[in-house]
This record gives structure tokens, C-alpha cells and sequence, in this order.
């Protein structure tokens, strides 16, 4: 099940927050996302979803079809206004969709070593900014470099972009990601406005 929460902007551009299996839109990535979203005047449409309690039993297949319907379903409320998707983790199972619909997208921790996300993102040809840890097991170094996307790689971080056992070192990755989210949605702006 998931239940959307709405931040209104303008209403022919409408982003997408999608969260991860246990990483909420209130958690630091997506919470400063969603702010980041709405300095530059996106309507935003947070998704707060409750994965299924068998949820671990789930083939990859089944996985990226749940995650799929989730965010179809999310995008097509948006009646074409849906232009960029912000998602983290299992969201970046939804890396398909965004590429087949065309629609941008800033993946936090995508699952790089899932065979249809490395796919999909090789075939994604909106604007895309990859940011990931060098010590998250699901990041892979070598293909997001070979990809023709924004990447931001941050040393010794793990999935969820912390440093362990160093919280003030966390803080300044946090605001790493940020500033270059901000770039990034700032880009997409200033691409329409060409």
C-alpha cells in the first residue's frame, strides 16, 4: 500500500519521492530532497509505502513489479506532469520506468549490482545523477562510471550514505548529497527554460 504526501508548486512539474524498503521520506536524503524540490518550485508527491510482510520472499522479478505498480501508479495520478523521480534503494527498481516513460531521475543509493537497474540506467536518456558509497555492497564503482550520468561517489560510505562511526563526517556527506541535488534540480530548470 502507499500513501502519498503532497507539496504543491507548480503544477507541470511534479517530482517524486520514493523511498526505500525501511528509508522514509522523513528520513535525512529524501527529507532535504523533497526541501531541495521545493526551493525550486516542484509540486511533490512524497510515496510512503508499506512493503508487503513477505516482502523478503519475493523474487527480484516480483520485487521490481511491486515497486513498479507503486510508482506507476503515482505517476500516472500526475496526468504527464511527472518529470523526475527522487528515489533511494529499492525505489531505484523503478529506474525502468523512469527510462521507458522518459522522465529524469536522481537515484540515492540505487541497487547497481541488480542486473535491471544497471540495464535500465544504461538506456535512460534524461537527465540522471547517480550518488552512491564506495562501501555500499550495492553500488558498483566501475558501471556508474561508464555510465553517460551525473555520479557522485562518496568514500567510505555505506547505503545509507553515512560514514560509520563517524556522525559529524555523516553530516557533511549529507551536505555533499544536497548541494548536489540542488545542482542537479537546478539544471533540470534551467534545461526547460532552453
Amino acid at each position: 500500500m502507499t500513501l502519498p504526501t503532497r507539496f504543491e508548486g507548480d503544477p507541470d512539474r511534479v517530482a517524486l519521492v520514493v523511498p526505500g524498503v525501511g528509508y522514509s521520506p522523513a528520513r535525512p536524503l529524501l527529507h532535504f530532497a523533497s526541501s531541495v524540490l521545493r526551493q525550486h518550485g516542484w509540486t511533490v508527491q512524497e510515496l510512503w509505502w508499506h512493503v508487503p510482510d513477505d516482502f523478503p520472499e519475493y523474487s527480484e522479478d516480483e520485487r521490481i513489479a511491486w515497486v513498479d505498480r507503486q510508482v506507476g501508479r503515482a505517476a500516472n495520478a500526475e496526468g504527464g506532469a511527472c518529470r523526475l523521480v527522487v528515489g533511494k534503494s529499492l525505489g531505484s527498481l523503478a529506474s525502468g520506468t523512469a527510462a521507458d516513460r522518459g522522465i529524469a531521475a536522481a537515484w540515492l543509493t540505487p541497487l547497481l549490482t541488480f542486473g535491471h537497474v544497471a540495464r535500465a540506467l544504461r538506456r535512460a536518456q534524461e537527465p540522471t545523477l547517480l550518488i552512491g558509497g564506495s562501501a555500499d555492497k550495492w553500488w558498483d564503482a566501475e558501471l556508474a562510471a561508464s555510465l553517460p550520468h551525473d555520479v557522485l561517489e562518496v568514500p567510505s560510505a555505506d547505503h545509507g550514505l553515512e560514514l560509520p562511526d563517524d556522525p559529524v563526517g555523516s553530516v557533511e556527506v549529507l551536505r555533499q548529497v544536497v548541494a548536489r541535488l540542488d545542482r542537479f534540480v537546478g539544471s533540470l530548470g534551467r534545461a526547460e527554460a532552453e
